[in-house]
């Protein structure tokens, strides 16, 4: 499997899991996405990869940036590899775990 298909399965897991929440029908027509693809931050956004333009703050206070630098709100930070992807609540999916890594 390539990395546009893993990218494109791992944005529709976030969407998948972001949807099982208590969104009324609007919040669910505008979730958002944002996923590490070919080392670029790009946003599933109305349903469409777009390219990240600018830093976003997820609902628990997570700061993405462009770069896909994660600054949690405790001040801990991470670097988003290729095919992991953050909803805009803050719950991480990682690439990894997404394939079912096998040790």
């Amino acid at each position: 499997m390539n990395i546009k298909a893993l990218t494109h399965i791992a944005a529709l897991a976030v969407l998948a899991t972001l949807s099982t929440g208590s969104l009324t029908a609007d919040d669910t027509m505008r979730k958002e996405a944002l996923t590490m693809q070919a080392g670029k931050m790009m946003m599933m956004k109305d349903g469409k990869m777009v390219p990240m333009e600018e830093t976003m703050t997820c609902k628990d206070g997570t700061k993405v940036m462009k770069d896909g630098t994660c600054m949690m709100k405790n001040g801990e930070k991470m670097m988003m590899k290729d095919g992991d992807s953050i909803g805009m609540d803050g719950k991480m999916m990682h690439a990894d775990k997404m394939k079912g890594e096998k040790k």
